[in-house]
């Protein structure tokens, strides 16, 4: 049987190493995959090419994918109408109905390709409808974060990952009436760039969970 080292984990669209870490931790061959630098501190670890690209260098046994979101969510849908352009510069009309379908073909190309094993994370968004619905949402203060941030897992091979530290969520409430979750409260001020970097960074208590149980899984299931 397979030792963990003998494991080959790609995590992709994953400059953070989060996930990737979490999985060298446990023992596991694994490789973050992005076509920026790496943040995580292990540029030994991290393939700095297409994703589509790292998928053919080896035969990996399970494949975790963070997608880019921008254009999948469901919270910017007036942009996809036709309308004048935006002064920030960002997608509007056609060409943003356009960014989305290939958005779309770009999630359904890491689902389909050979990897035995996959999990792909986004929010909430239009692949509930455009594909299926998500095998799981899992929530930060599941994972003993005290943020609201719906997360859902598509998965192929792989298990719904458990609650590991339950605790209270931190909401906070405006003026208006509305809430917001502390990590957009704390982020809202900063440029579009870096508060979506921010954002979409995975919770170390998230990537414990994916590393131990997943890892776990691969162990147990040769």
């Amino acid at each position: 049987m397979k030792k963990a080292h003998e494991f080959e984990i790609l995590v992709a669209c994953e400059e953070s190493q989060a996930v990737c870490k979490a999985f060298r931790t446990r023992g596991f061959t694994a490789y973050s995959c992005d076509t920026q630098d790496c943040s995580g501190g292990h540029p030994e670890w991290h393939l700095k090419m297409d994703v589509f690209e790292a998928i053919k260098l080896k035969k990996w046994d399970a494949g975790i994918f963070f997608p880019p979101c921008t254009y999948l969510t469901l919270s910017a849908n007036k942009w996809y109408k036709d309308q004048p352009k935006r002064k920030s510069g960002a997608l509007v009309g056609e060409e943003r109905r356009k960014a989305r379908l290939e958005a779309i073909n770009f999630f359904m190309n890491l689902y389909d390709c050979e990897i035995p094993k996959i999990a792909i994370e986004n929010p909430i968004g239009v692949m509930s409808t455009v594909f299926r619905k998500p095998d799981q949402i899992i929530q930060p203060w599941q994972f003993g974060h005290g943020e609201t941030k719906a997360t859902c897992l598509w998965l192929k091979g792989l298990p719904n990952i458990l609650p590991t530290d339950i605790i209270e969520p931190i909401i906070i409430k405006h003026k208006n009436g509305k809430t917001d979750s502390l990590t957009h409260f704390m982020t809202r001020n900063l440029c579009r760039v870096e508060r979506s970097e921010l954002r979409s960074k995975t919770f170390p208590g998230i990537a414990s969970a994916m590393a131990e149980q997943w890892g776990d899984f691969l162990l147990n299931n040769q």
